[in-house]
């Protein structure tokens, strides 16, 4: 981690590398937007998914993450896609111990948390991966150790694979108080969008908003029912 100022590995996010944009803005209205989706239950746990692979939602979940952190929020960035992680490496950290290092030793101990640059945010990286990853995140560990994240945080935000792909969001989404579905303008088939809404809210997920990435700069960046 670099001590006085970004981790090279880190500018490749937006609300890093340049904070000025069009682009770093519309994640921090996205911050608002959760904020006061739901004044009555606040979400301090949140789970980020996506149609199909490379629709951009770790990169989106880490520059959302970044923003919260900003706002003096004290956040935990856990990555639960155990098929295909990636947060380690958008910051630059090992990734030896982790999410299931946690939930194989049943959660004794200091939680293997790596520091970034920003204040506040705090990475759990995926650890090694399992071979049924969804018995995993669907297990009683798992619940514990959410509840223990809950504990030490403002904002606890789980990135997951595909809900389209495999079940892992769909069994994690059940125990967090909402839901980001990451779509990408101009890949993303509206089929494919309705089906993963139609899977979320099978399991009675609170789907509090969709992202849409690469988006025209005049268009929306997001939209909040």
């Amino acid at each position: 981690m670099s001590t006085n100022g970004v981790h090279p590995v880190e500018t490749a996010l937006i609300t890093l590398r340049d904070p000025r944009s069009p682009a770093a803005e519309a994640y921090r209205t996205l911050r608002t937007n959760i904020q006061f989706s739901s004044l009555d239950k606040p979400i301090n746990t949140l789970l980020v998914t996506s149609t199909s692979p490379d629709e951009g939602k770790s990169t989106t979940l880490a520059n959302l993450a970044v923003t919260i952190a900003q706002a003096e929020q004290r956040v935990i960035l856990v990555d639960c896609d155990l098929r295909r992680p990636s947060l380690h490496t958008l910051f630059g950290v090992p990734n030896e111990q982790g999410l299931t290092s946690v939930i194989l030793n049943q959660g004794d101990g200091e939680l293997p948390l790596h520091a970034t640059s920003v204040p506040g945010l705090n990475l759990l990286t995926s650890g090694p991966l399992p071979p049924r990853p969804a018995d995993l995140l669907g297990s009683r560990r798992m619940e514990v150790l959410i509840e223990r994240l809950r504990s030490e945080a403002d904002m606890v935000l789980f990135d997951t694979p595909p809900v389209i792909a495999v079940t892992d969001a769909a069994v994690l989404a059940t125990r967090l108080d909402g839901v980001l579905l990451v779509l990408q303008a101009g890949k993303t088939r509206r089929d494919r969008a309705r089906e993963a809404r139609r899977q979320l809210e099978k399991v009675k997920a609170n789907i509090i908003g969709v992202v849409l990435n690469n988006a025209r700069m005049e268009a929306s960046y997001g939209y909040y029912s």
